[in-house]
Parts: structure tokens; C-alpha cells; sequence
């Protein structure tokens, strides 16, 4: 019965992936056909176990989402996501339970409950709609930050709220949340920076080893926070985002085996909770969750995001897209178990109007995601694609294997090997072209789908991912996008003597006054490199003559292919002057 309905639920995605759906919304409707009043007919009410197998999932599900979270796109936008998942949740779980209160009826320990399970976003909710719909990184990093860090404030809430009901002084709770939040941020960042300075430093015998070392120290990460009374989701969530930002050995192998883990751990989670839930007890729900729903949609996710962006210039498109896209998930769905294990009174009423509340809107929500973000004019389908780097450590060689596949739209398609510019002691040693392997020169051009093995020193190997990154984000004008790094430029105490300081050089070049023909140069130094810039020129002059634009025919046409390969030669030997300028002292 597992596998079979293992396999549904893989081959549901397909049809998710189309129609724009979560995926959650399939696993669930699986796990409500299977129940009680399906047709299977399976009896499941143990609300404990689904709690504490919802609490493992999510820690495998933010696990995956910190490895996958790039680090640049989450930096710029790290002080508002830490605004959304601390003032906004304040802002959406008070405005939440005033609505429930007042609205639907409901007592005040019942709607605080409610206004705080339902204030968290779901994280395989957003990962699973965000990666389709190419938002700004700005955007993107915020709601996936965003996502990973509410989880904890969240459930320090609903514990409360589910155990004393509403808090005398609130200053107490909020003390109690800052300082689990602190031990947790603490015990996260410093497991992960442990655990990527261990994974990188040791060659460990097998590549399938780094992929559960990675989750082994990410679940320890919620055991250290957990134990030191600290907030467990929020170091897990940590840890996996320092060790993913890592360049962690075997890296494709350990992404791809977290992510099918984070798949399992959602259709488990999913079909559990839709086991949970029986139909037919819904329907006195299904207003009170609309209500609630709308008051949680219309008003108080806007009214939290406008608070929480207030001290940024945000524009009014993006906190539009924000107030819409906090996607409610499995979550708040899991969260609303814990007033169900403490036998808060109408505990069964909660968890029916969430699950309502989270299929309804889910069902609003995610697929019209992408056609407001296109409404916005905040769609941005040109950004070039990510360029995956594995390395491979070669222990006894003290050297670094790194193979990588040019993805379709890089913009190293097009570029020469030559023009990758990397650093001393890093060469592109073999090229996979269409199922055949060959050794490239220096004027080999790079493809789309053409996979590289480039050997690297140690010294050089962080140098020359960062300088293969920026030819895949600027191609071979990295350097003037700004994309270089610093590692491609030469310091001041690397740069020849007398070498101009502008990089590249060609910039420099075209300011240089220019010197007839026939003029005297007024030292040998200046003539020789008169000479070289005057062979330089008119090498390129000739080459471009000889590309032509198609108006060279017949016999001119070897003697235009020799005066382009002389000017290639020239290029490489100034390039080779370059690279040898920069390790000379």
C-alpha cells in the first residue's frame, strides 16, 4: 500500500507541475481517499503520531530548503524576511484573532490559537510555487527566508497558547521567543560552519557518504537547539543554509539527495494529515474557515506586510506580491495538532477550520501567483541560468576535480576556453560533447549542454568556481558587468610594474594617444611598446577584415583566416603575459 501509494504520489507531481497546483493539495485529496471516508476506508485518529512524524518532516522539508537557498539572493532581503517572521507574525496573529473573535464567535483562547497556526507560511508551499515563477531574487529570497524563519516564533506561540491560553504579561512571552530565537540562530550557525569546515577538509572514502553526513549534521543542529531550549526549526534551518552556501565536495549529489528526501517527507506528511482529517465532519466549518480565511488573506497579511516594510523602500508592486504570496501549507495543518495532544477544549474544531482554510486558499493562491506576479511587471524570465559546480577533492594530488554542465541560457555559451581567464593553476582538461569526449585548446568554443572537467590546485580551486560562475552569469564581459570577482583582477601588488591599474586592459588601451606611422618614439621603452600596441592594432584591424561580414570571397579568404589566427596569437601571448604578471611579485 506504501509503494503503491509512493508511486500516486510521484506520478501526481506531473500533473501538478501543469496545472500550477502545490503538490501538497494532491497529497492531501490522497491521503482523504485513502481514509475513513474514502475509498480505502483506512481508520487513522493518533493526532500524537502525526505530530511528532509532521515535526520530523518539517525538519527534513526546512533542511532542504536551507541547502537549496542561495545565499546572495537571501542576504539583500534578510532584514525584511526577519521582519515578516517577527513583527508580521505579531501583526497577522492579533488581526486574526480579532476577526475570529468577533466574526465567527469564536473565545479568545481559540481564536489566539488559530490566529498563530495560521501565521506561519508553509516552506514546501513556497519552494514548490516559487521555483516556477522567476520572481526578482530580491523577492524570491524574502519569502523563502521568510518561510524558513516563522516556523519558529510560530510554534513557541501556539505551545503557549495551547497550554496557558492568553498571556498576562506579554513582555514574558516576548522575552521567551527573542531568547529561543537567539539560541537556536546561535546553535544553528555554529553546527553549520562546524559541519562545512569538517565536510570540506575531510576526504571521506565514499561520495555517498557527504549527502547523509549533510542531513545527519543538519538534524543534530535541531537536537542541539532543542535541547538547549532553543528553537530547533530555526537552527536546522540555519545550519543548512551556511553548509548549502559552502561549495560543500560532491554538491549536485548531496542537492539531489536532500531533495528526495524533502519529496518523501512531504508526501508522507500530506497524506498522514489528510488521513487525519473526516470529511464529514467539515461541514459546519467551511464557513467559519472561509471567514477567517479572508480575514487572514485580504486584511491581515497586507496589514503585516505594510508594517513590516515600513522602515524599507519597498515599492508597492512588491509588497503586492508579498501580501499575496504567503502561502499557508502542511504548517499550520501539522501546528494545529498541538492543541489536539494538549486537549484544549474544541481542539477538533480548530483543526477542522485550518485544514479547510489551507485547501481553499491554497487553491486561490498558488496558481494565481505567477499571472499577478506577470500582472506587476515583476516576472523576470532573462535571468541566466545557475551554472552547477561539483568538486571532487583529489587528497593525495592536493587538488580539486571540478565537472559542470553549461545549463541552457549561460552565457558562457559562445565563449573560448581561452576567454574563461582562469587562474593559474586551473585548466579545462576535457570537454562531454554529445556523448563525445575530447581535449579542448585554447579556441575551443564552449556550448550549451557541454559538460567540463577542470583541474584546479588548491590555492586556486574557490578562485576558479568564482571565475567560471561569472563567465555563466556575463559571459566573456564578466569583468565589465561587474561579475569578476576579485580573484580575476590584479592587485596592487600583483600588477607588473608600470602595467596600467584600470582592468581589463583593453579599457585602458583606448585612452592611449595614438602615434602616426613613421613618428620616433622617445625611448626604447616607448618603443617597443609602441611597436607592440601598433603589431596589437593592426593584428586586430586584419582579423576583423578577415571575419569580414561575409563580403570576403575566393582566394583573399586563407589569407584573411592566417591574419586572424596571428592575431589570436598575439591575443594569447598578452593574455599569457597577464596571467604571469599577476603571480610575479
Amino acid at each position: 500500500m506504501c509503494a503503491l501509494v509512493l508511486l500516486v504520489a510521484v506520478a501526481a507531481v506531473r500533473l501538478s507541475s501543469r496545472s500550477g497546483l502545490p503538490s501538497l493539495l494532491i497529497y492531501l485529496g490522497i491521503g482523504v481517499a485513502i481514509g475513513q471516508d474514502g475509498l480505502v476506508g483506512v481508520v487513522f485518529d493518533d493526532a500524537e503520531l502525526t505530530q511528532v512524524i509532521g515535526y520530523a518532516a518539517l525538519v527534513v522539508i526546512l533542511a532542504e530548503g536551507g541547502l537549496g537557498t542561495k545565499w546572495r539572493e537571501v542576504k539583500p532581503a534578510l532584514p525584511v524576511a526577519a521582519m515578516l517572521s517577527t513583527v508580521g507574525v505579531a501583526v497577522s496573529v492579533g488581526v486574526t484573532a480579532t476577526g475570529a473573535h468577533y466574526l465567527v464567535g469564536l473565545d479568545w483562547k481559540q481564536s489566539l490559537i488559530i490566529g498563530a497556526v495560521v501565521s506561519s507560511t508553509d516552506a514546501a508551499a513556497v519552494f514548490s510555487v516559487l521555483r516556477k515563477v522567476p520572481l526578482p531574487s530580491k523577492l524570491t529570497g524574502a519569502l523563502e527566508a521568510e518561510s524558513g524563519f516563522n516556523d519558529a516564533p510560530v510554534v513557541i506561540l501556539v505551545v503557549a497558547f495551547s497550554t496557558t491560553g492568553p498571556i498576562e504579561h506579554w513582555y514574558v512571552l516576548v522575552g521567551e521567543i527573542a531568547l529561543e530565537l537567539a539560541i537556536g540562530a546561535t546553535i544553528g550557525l555554529a553546527v553549520g560552519l562546524l559541519g562545512a569546515y569538517g565536510l570540506r577538509h575531510v576526504a571521506l572514502p565514499a561520495s555517498g557518504l557527504y549527502p547523509i553526513a549533510v542531513l545527519a549534521i543538519a538534524v543534530a543542529a535541531y537536537a542541539g537547539g532543542a535541547l538547549a531550549h532553543g528553537s530547533g526549526f530555526l537552527a536546522v534551518y540555519l545550519a543548512s543554509l551556511v553548509m548549502g552556501n559552502a561549495r560543500l565536495p560532491h554538491w549536485p549529489a548531496t542537492r539531489g539527495f536532500a531533495e528526495g528526501l524533502g519529496w518523501i517527507a512531504q508526501i508522507g506528511m500530506f497524506v498522514l494529515l489528510g488521513l487525519l482529517v473526516t470529511p464529514h465532519e467539515l461541514g459546519d466549518d467551511i464557513v467559519p474557515a472561509l471567514v477567517v480565511g479572508l480575514i487572514l488573506t485580504a486584511v491581515a497579511r497586507p496589514v503585516s506586510v505594510l508594517v513590516s516594510t515600513a522602515p524599507f523602500r519597498t515599492p508597492w508592486q512588491e509588497k503586492a506580491l508579498l501580501s499575496w504570496a504567503g502561502l499557508r501549507g502542511a504548517v499550520p495543518i501539522v501546528l494545529a495538532t498541538i492543541p489536539m495532544v494538549a486537549e484544549v477544549p474544541e481542539s477538533q474544531r480548530v483543526f477542522n477550520i485550518v485544514f479547510v482554510l489551507v485547501i481553499v486558499y491554497t487553491l486561490v493562491q498558488g496558481p494565481t501567483l505567477p499571472w499577478l506576479a506577470k500582472w506587476l511587471r515583476l516576472g523576470d524570465s532573462e535571468l541566466a541560468a545557475d551554472l552547477g559546480v561539483e568538486s571532487a577533492p583529489l587528497e593525495r594530488l592536493s587538488g580539486h576535480l571540478l565537472s559542470l554542465a553549461i545549463p541552457k541560457g549561460s552565457r558562457m555559451h559562445g565563449v573560448e576556453v581561452s576567454e574563461l581567464r582562469l587562474p593559474a593553476g586551473a585548466a579545462v582538461t576535457l570537454i562531454v560533447r554529445d556523448g563525445t569526449s575530447f581535449v579542448p585548446g585554447p579556441t575551443t568554443v564552449l556550448r550549451s549542454g557541454d559538460e567540463l572537467l577542470v583541474v584546479a590546485t588548491d590555492p586556486v580551486r574557490d578562485a576558479a568556481e568564482r571565475r567560471l560562475r561569472a563567465v555563466s552569469q556575463g559571459g566573456k564581459l564578466a569583468d565589465w558587468l561587474g561579475t569578476g570577482g576579485d580573484d580575476a583582477r590584479p592587485t596592487e601588488s600583483t600588477r607588473r610594474p608600470g602595467a596600467p591599474a584600470i582592468w581589463p586592459p583593453w579599457a585602458w588601451r583606448r585612452h592611449r594617444p595614438r602615434v602616426r606611422a613613421g613618428a620616433r618614439a622617445s625611448s626604447p621603452a616607448d618603443a617597443g611598446r609602441t611597436t607592440a600596441a601598433g603589431r596589437k592594432a593592426g593584428a586586430s584591424r586584419t582579423a576583423d577584415a578577415g571575419r569580414g561580414r561575409g563580403a570576403a570571397t575566393g582566394p583573399d579568404r586563407p589569407a584573411h583566416g592566417a591574419t586572424r589566427s596571428a592575431g589570436t596569437a598575439v591575443g594569447e601571448r598578452h593574455r599569457d603575459e597577464l596571467d604571469h604578471s599577476q603571480d610575479t611579485p
